[in-house]
């Protein structure tokens, strides 16, 4: 069985005053195009903001994990006659064949939930997903969670479960982005400082650039195995403080939106995935910020080890390169992810993410494992 899913209503249900929230974009080109742009392929998946958008606190709900329910050796998935293409030795595989995943069955969906368990990023190509009608889409990805409702990011028009990566076409704000720093690398997993963060994740492309854009992701539970038993074991029983407080307060700052008012909760270090038993590191820089019964500077110091060791594992990242009606799946318990902004043609990227909340985090005593 996947989980038992409550939708969270708005206290406020309703709809209009759609800002364009807290970074402008240029509508008419989006609707309409001009002489140099095509107009937007999805308009009703453009990102829109509403200030009338008002949540209650998430509240605690049980969650089972579809993959507990898989075929061992994922036969109802492979029956589909789609052979599989790993593309590094941990993370990364692509689907090929004729399978369009908006027909899979409820087993086939279970034995996709554990590949991406134990896979951490599954891929596949040509997919007429991004044609379903929106609330098709969300009723394929609710086998794998309940939906979640971000507190700042646009969404389109009556559906905030729908989570959007938006630069319109002519957008040269890159200009801007860069004269405060040197990359756009800027690893982290989805909303963490939720009490229940997000497991299987689904992405799919609506329009992209012809070159960049791409997506890296990063094995967190083999970025975990990579270190010594010695320092594994010292961080384990460790908790971390997760915030969303400063990423509300940046909102707030910009006149852009907030669903739900910030939180902070506190997750294990290293948490256990509940399907493959993996140890996965469970930290990032975005949302992560001490360790509790720390001082700053003992905290500090290990954390930024932790993100360095991210950061520089590239033996243990894959970089996604997105290409036309692509869906991809990403385990958010055990990798992290950072977009790139590197494509300077002013193209149009497009992106839509549903993103199923799993269970709260949890560590499993410490195995010494010999490397």
């Amino acid at each position: 069985m996947s989980s038992t899913h409550v939708q969270q209503s708005p206290l406020q249900p309703k709809t209009g005053n759609l800002l364009p929230g807290p970074r402008e974009f240029n509508h008419e080109v989006e609707i309409n195009g001009n002489e140099k742009w095509p107009s937007a392929s999805y308009p009703h998946y453009l990102p829109t903001w509403s200030h009338e958008q008002k949540y209650p606190p998430l509240q605690p709900f049980e969650h089972r994990d579809p993959g507990l329910d898989a075929d061992p050796k994922l036969f109802n998935l492979l029956s589909t006659h789609c052979t599989l293409e790993h593309l590094t030795p941990t993370i990364g595989t692509k689907v090929h064949g004729s399978l369009q995943i908006r027909g899979l069955s409820a087993a086939a969906k279970n034995d996709l939930a554990l590949l991406v368990a134990q896979r951490k990023v599954v891929i596949f190509c040509n997919q007429d997903f991004a044609d379903l009608p929106i609330p098709d889409a969300l009723a394929w990805g609710s086998h794998f969670g309940r939906h979640h409702i971000h507190p700042t990011n646009g969404s389109p028009d009556k559906y905030p479960e729908i989570q959007i990566a938006h630069r319109g076409a002519g957008d040269s704000s890159f200009e801007g982005f860069f004269e405060g720093r040197t990359s756009s690398v800027a690893w982290h997993s989805d909303v963490t400082y939720e009490q229940q963060p997000p497991g299987t994740t689904i992405m799919y492309n609506l329009e992209i650039p012809e070159s960049g854009g791409d997506t890296l992701f990063s094995d967190q539970a083999e970025a975990y195995r990579r270190l010594s038993p010695v320092f594994q074991q010292r961080l384990h029983g460790l908790q971390v403080v997760h915030s969303a407080v400063q990423q509300g307060e940046y909102n707030r700052k910009k006149g852009g939106i907030l669903r739900r008012e910030p939180i902070e909760t506190v997750h294990p270090l290293v948490r256990t995935h509940p399907v493959t038993g993996e140890k996965a590191l469970f930290v990032n820089k975005q949302f992560s910020r001490h360790i509790v019964g720390m001082k700053r500077e003992e905290s500090d110091m290990l954390l930024n080890f932790l993100y360095q060791h991210t950061l520089s594992g590239a033996d243990f990242q894959l970089r996604l390169h997105w290409e036309p009606r692509m869906v991809v799946l990403w385990d958010n318990r055990s990798t992290a992810h950072s977009a790139i902004f590197d494509w300077a043609s002013q193209e149009r990227r497009h992106l839509a993410r549903i993103t199923p909340q799993a269970e709260r985090p949890f560590e499993t005593p410490f195995e010494s494992v010999s490397h």
